[in-house]
């Protein structure tokens, strides 16, 4: 991934801190690709060489490193707008804080009335959960897509309480595909039985993709507050 080089160095016993001028990598994520990690070890350790060490050991009449202290200004006025405590607080508080406030003035409303509701939505997952189970999983790919169809048990399970959706991880560090399932219909003779259907990219082979039913329910952060999952495979 792409790295500024921003953080403390210590050359001939003094701290250094280089600009954010020399960035390294391509922007994209590698994981934990011991070769990209090799390659940005040698720009690294090149650009300590080339740039960094010899502006900071470069010294005018004065004794002072011009140019060092150039990139050091450099850097203070792009890094410190991007890490300062303001842009802490006021992330945490827009992102975080506010949110779980009005979350929490949601669930006391009307005497906890929607708290009342999750409460119970989480019993019944609590007591319904180790009940559930995959069926026959078909995927027929047309043109450009791929259409899966699976059969998911919920027994007496409310459907609401659920979400099936296909999953699949990102690729070179992106987001993971996360494309809902729709219940389309239920099973013949098999109460708590339904068949959905989703289709996705054929960009990809049908192996990536993989059913899962998680917790479903407006207002709860899963699965920070229902760790339940079911996977078909």
């Amino acid at each position: 991934m792409e790295a500024s080089i921003s953080r403390n160095w210590t050359v001939g016993g003094r701290s250094l801190c280089a600009g954010s001028r020399l960035a390294l990598g391509d922007g994209q994520e590698h994981g934990d690709d011991p070769a990209w990690d090799a390659v940005e070890a040698v720009t690294l350790y090149e650009r300590l060489e080339r740039e960094v060490i010899p502006e900071f050991y470069t010294r005018d009449d004065r004794g002072i490193p011009t140019a060092w202290v150039a990139r050091m200004r450099e850097s203070m006025a792009r890094l410190t707008p991007r890490f300062s405590a303001n842009r802490t607080v006021r992330e945490y508080t827009e992102q975080h804080y506010l949110p779980a406030a009005a979350a929490y003035r949601s669930r006391i409303a009307n005497k906890g009335a929607i708290g009342m509701q999750m409460v119970n939505w989480q019993h019944s997952l609590e007591q319904k959960w180790a009940k559930l189970r995959f069926g026959e999983l078909k995927v027929e790919t047309k043109g450009n897509n791929h259409l899966y169809e699976v059969q998911v048990y919920l027994n007496d399970l409310d459907p609401n309480a659920v979400r099936v959706e296909l999953y699949a991880d990102g690729i070179s560090g992106g987001a993971p595909v996360r494309q809902e399932m729709k219940r389309i219909r239920q099973l013949a003779g098999a109460p708590g039985g339904y068949v959905y259907s989703t289709a996705v990219s054929a960009a990809r082979p049908p192996a990536d993709y993989t059913a899962r039913v998680i917790p479903n329910c407006d207002g709860v952060a899963v699965p920070l507050e229902a760790a339940h999952m079911l996977w078909q495979r």
